[in-house]
């Protein structure tokens, strides 16, 4: 598809109220981008686990209004009023109105919850709006009257895009691509694809248990890291490096050579986190805690044949990977010897999921 194909067909209802509700999940990236170009596409593909515990449900009410002349939404988070939300979804708004000619002739109540901590690095932005996109495409369903599930999906993810590039992996499960790859027919920079090939066994059901080490906001917001791309002594290497990894994950996922799965993941979550440290200006995200728990990952692997790993996203805590076999170990280990690094003792079991749902 191409960008044109998203513009809006006329519409065919009349439509004067009503609402919509979408859950949708976060997702784990293992093959990481990192820096974008214009209208946010990104510098190179990246390849995601869909989790299923930690979502963000969002409704939005809407009713006509006689001006259309601006935007007019209202946001709550949990109930309470937040304007500092505003500015972002007015951006969204904005570079997306060629795509849904209808937002100005609305009035919007967006009431969003997340079953994780906001702004912690377990990417709540691409939950958030990947949920919102999904309730503007169920007007846009309602207003035209017909429209294949392929095209819903397909559009969803392209404007969820449009808000927090990562959004656009979040609407299915349970691995999602997103950037264009030679390898995988059917790849876009301009949305995320359900994983087209096989997969091994040994991946389904794979287990996250996510480590809350600091659940408070970054010192440095990833679009900020992003930009820090332009310009970047290593950027190149870096984005070619991520093309050989997702060609060889595909190798990996299919054989079930697990091995090799946390080779690339982990070497994955400190690529990227060595492009913050490196980028000028530098900044660290890590925290103390966050490599002391990496070591005590290492040493239990060491210690007992485990297959557990660990990956990163833009932010202190800790994503521990595992297969479904492993549960009770794991668990167990993690209680032991990892929750004293955790923010409050806090973290989350999660596990592999397969995208948003209406409610």
């Amino acid at each position: 598809m191409i960008v044109k194909e998203f513009i809006s067909k006329p519409h065919l209802k009349t439509v004067n109220r009503g609402s919509f509700t979408w859950s949708s999940p976060s997702n784990i990236a293992l093959v990481k981008y990192w820096g974008k170009k214009e209208h946010q596409i990104p510098e190179n593909p990246s390849i995601s686990f869909t989790l299923n515990n930690c979502k963000t449900t969002t409704s939005l009410t809407f009713s006509k209004k006689e001006s259309i002349e601006d935007f007019s939404f209202e946001v709550f988070l949990d109930g309470e009023k937040k304007d500092d939300f505003k500015p972002k979804i007015k951006t969204f708004f904005e570079r997306i109105t060629i795509y849904l000619p209808f937002l100005k002739s609305y009035r919007f109540k967006i009431e969003t919850s997340n079953t994780f901590p906001h702004s912690s690095g377990i990417a709540s932005s691409a939950s958030g709006m990947s949920a919102l996109a999904l309730c503007l495409m169920s007007i846009e369903k309602d207003l035209i009257g017909d429209m294949s599930d392929d095209y819903f999906i397909n559009k969803a993810s392209f404007l969820a895009r449009l808000g927090s590039g990562s959004a656009c992996r979040s609407i299915e499960g349970s691995l999602v691509v997103w950037g264009k790859h030679d390898y995988i027919e059917g790849s876009s920079d301009l949305y995320g694809l359900k994983y087209p090939f096989e997969v091994h066994n040994n991946f389904k059901n794979y287990q996250d248990s996510i480590l809350l080490v600091d659940k408070g906001e970054k010192q440095v917001s990833s679009t900020v890291g992003h930009n820090l791309m332009h310009g970047h002594p290593f950027a190149q290497e870096r984005f070619k490096q991520a093309h050989e990894n997702l060609a060889t994950l595909i190798t990996i996922l299919k054989t079930g050579d697990v091995d090799r799965f946390i080779e690339i993941v982990e070497s994955e979550a400190l690529t990227l986190h060595a492009m913050m440290m490196t980028s000028m200006p530098y900044f660290i995200l890590m925290k103390p805690n966050t490599l002391e728990i990496i070591n005590k990952i290492w040493a239990f692997r060491e210690k007992t044949g485990s297959k557990i790993c660990f990956t990163l996203d833009a932010g202190a805590n800790v994503h521990v990977l595992y297969p479904e076999i492993e549960t009770k170990d794991v668990l167990k280990f993690i209680k032991n010897e990892l929750v004293a690094y955790c923010q409050n003792g806090h973290y989350i079991c999660d596990n592999i999921g397969f995208g948003a749902k209406q409610l």
